[in-house]
């Protein structure tokens, strides 16, 4: 379910344009700013919800974003009072937009439903997400804002639009700068009518604007991108903008839209950062000592209270991107879209992080967690590198579960040519449960073993249990095409009716 984003980076006479994918809130509370987390789902084996609330709770993580409305993250967040932002995918956006009962049935299902019988703290309801990509050619251009409106409409007839306020999590490439620095900042010139009237319409019902960005793929996508401009903790060579000095590429970033509201009459719009974070594997950049760097020199920025040049005294809310790690995402746009988490996939911290929302001033693991068997399915070493069995088995394992830690400048490209196959072996036998037929491929090239085959920074997971409440929704809610075709049958009964 990876979805391509784009977000917008200036430097000097450079202005560049990235692709990315998602995040969540943490309530930081320093001179005004905030942070909270996104909790992505797509997992083959989720933490179990209760697990996962606790582990926000013990961070002191008050504010997360779901990219759906999932029901056991729903459920889960009951009673916690946790702020929650509902997003609603982008296939939605055309059967929301044609009729206000389709949104008034979506409301009443996947919002207040939850609210009244469950207990949830719902804030946001993002509709759509980055809708307006350059690469998705206009394709909901049309659909956003009346979906926006109707889902509007059927807050107000829940009598929920006081509590609950509609935004749309935009990419940042639907700004633009032809003078390379902040001040020249508008909205895209295809979109410029459009933006305008969802600006608006935010602005009338009180409501934010919400923003991706992600300077990681600004040094993905441009090899020539000046590194340390990326981060927080100084640059060479800062960007002047009429006297408004530019060490990172958040605030310039952040300003450019800021320029974009101002220039169109919108100065004292309340702006989010629905996404912002970096990854720790599946390319050379993504890596712990450099995610640390970004999303701690993040949280430093935040916590000194200086804004941004434009925006000096804030507040800046920010959602990171992301919680957990997701093997099951779509690594289209890149293999690091499967480890953008601050905490791996059972819920251990990746690396020392201080969100400055507790006592202990690190990230804190998460309670009750039960994992497999220690042990694991590796490359017998009786096997013959040269049988052809075995570039099929890698492929087929592949395929069926996660390899995105191997590969060039990744946590396991310092294995060998065996390392690497009892990596995919693996990562296939713990994705099946630790079944005894996933750790039979042909002629016994396959082994399990009770030692751990970790190397170094590459390690060899050891699966944890799967959760039978969770299982039980996968089967409906987590695919995505079955959950939503349910939906628009839901919809279309509806409006017969």
């Amino acid at each position: 379910m990876g979805k391509k984003k784009m977000s917008g980076c200036l430097y000097g006479v450079m202005s560049c344009i990235v692709t990315v994918v998602g995040l969540n809130f943490m309530n930081l509370g320093v001179n005004g700013n905030s942070i909270g987390v996104n909790w992505g789902t797509q997992a083959t084996h989720p933490l179990p919800g209760n697990i996962v609330v606790g582990l926000l709770k013990d961070n002191g993580i008050t504010k997360v974003k779901l990219f759906e409305p999932d029901p056991y993250a729903l459920k889960a967040l009951g009673k916690s009072g946790i702020e929650v932002m509902i997003g609603i995918p982008n296939d939605l956006l055309a059967p929301l937009s044609k009729d206000v009962s389709a949104a008034e049935s979506w409301v009443s299902k996947n919002l207040s439903s939850y609210v009244s019988s469950h207990g949830v703290n719902v804030r946001y309801v993002a509709v759509g997400n980055e809708p307006f990509l350059k690469t998705l050619n206009g394709t909901y251009d049309a659909m956003t804002l009346p979906a926006l409106q109707n889902i509007q409409s059927a807050l107000i007839k829940a009598g929920l639009a006081n509590q609950v306020k509609v935004t749309i999590p935009l990419n940042a490439d639907v700004y633009e700068t032809k003078s390379n620095v902040p001040s020249g900042g508008d909205f895209r010139s295809d979109i410029h009518e459009l933006m305008l009237q969802i600006i608006k319409f935010l602005s009338d019902n009180g409501c934010p604007v919400t923003i991706n960005i992600y300077p990681f793929i600004s040094l993905y996508n441009d090899p020539n991108f000046p590194a340390d401009y990326a981060f927080f903790d100084g640059f060479s060579s800062p960007l002047d903008d009429n006297g408004k000095t530019y060490t990172n590429v958040f605030d310039a970033n952040y300003d450019t839209l800021v320029w974009s509201l101002q220039t169109n009459g919108f100065s004292n719009m309340t702006i989010l950062v629905g996404e912002i974070g970096w990854p720790t594997d599946g390319d050379r950049n993504a890596n712990p000592n450099s995610a640390r760097r970004f999303n701690q020199g993040l949280v430093n920025h935040l916590s000194a209270g200086k804004g941004t040049p434009m925006r000096p005294s804030g507040p800046i809310d920010v959602y990171l991107f992301s919680l957990i790690d997701e093997d099951n995402k779509s690594v289209l746009p890149g293999n690091f879209e499967r480890h953008w988490g601050i905490f791996n996939y059972d819920g251990t911290p990746k690396y020392q992080l201080n969100l400055g929302l507790t006592k202990v001033g690190a990230l804190i693991p998460p309670k009750g967690v039960e994992y497999l068997e220690k042990k694991w399915c590796v490359l017998s070493s009786s096997a013959n590198l040269n049988d052809p069995r075995i570039g099929s088995s890698v492929n087929y394992a592949c395929g069926q579960a996660d390899c995105t830690s191997l590969g060039y400048g990744t946590s396991c490209s310092n294995l060998d040519a065996k390392g690497n196959i009892s990596y995919a072996f693996n990562s296939y036998y713990q994705e099946q449960d630790q079944q005894d037929k996933a750790c039979q491929f042909p002629d016994g090239i396959s082994v399990v073993t009770t030692k751990d085959p970790s190397a170094g920074s590459c390690r060899f997971i050891i699966q944890i249990k799967s959760d039978p409440a969770a299982d039980e929704l996968n089967s409906a809610t987590h695919s995505s095409a079955f959950f939503h075709l349910l939906f628009l049958m839901f919809i279309i009964a509806v409006t017969v009716l």
